[in-house]
């Protein structure tokens, strides 16, 4: 089976540790939009381990404070379908009141126009998603 997921393009890439990833999503009208992937092929969040959910978790968490830290959105949305492409991902989305779908899904009708705003510094993001996970684990 062909799976977008599996096949990432590494200049998309923004940290990785292995066991996941997160990676930037080529959105003009939602810069910044990021996606968290799992590396190994499996469907959904109760088929990993407490360990490696904790983990994915930890990571989605890191890259929101990531995103927050360095966009300053006014919200930022998560999601995990999985629908189109069974293998495990969240979707890390900052918004603003003056996107193009807010309050809508990005995924929405267009409400406007919209502003489009800078996306993060891949580098800076990386290091903000490791200070972000540095702060989450207990010494």
């Amino acid at each position: 089976m062909d799976c977008t997921l599996c096949a990432l393009p590494p200049e998309q890439i923004v940290w990785d540790d292995g066991r996941c990833c997160v990676l930037r999503v080529e959105d003009e009208a939602h810069p910044g939009f990021c996606r968290v992937v799992w590396k190994e092929h499996i469907a959904e969040m109760t088929d990993l381990s407490a360990a490696d959910r904790m983990h994915l978790f930890e990571v989605v968490m890191a890259t929101e404070a990531a995103l927050r830290s360095a966009l300053h959105p006014d919200k930022i949305n998560l999601a995990s379908f999985g629908n189109m492409v069974p293998h495990l991902h969240w979707h890390v989305i900052p918004r603003y009141r003056d996107d193009r779908h807010f309050p809508e899904s990005v995924w929405g009708s267009a409400q406007r126009e919209g502003q489009v705003h800078a996306a993060a510094d891949p580098v800076i993001l990386a290091r903000a998603i490791d200070a972000a996970l540095n702060c989450a684990r207990p010494d």
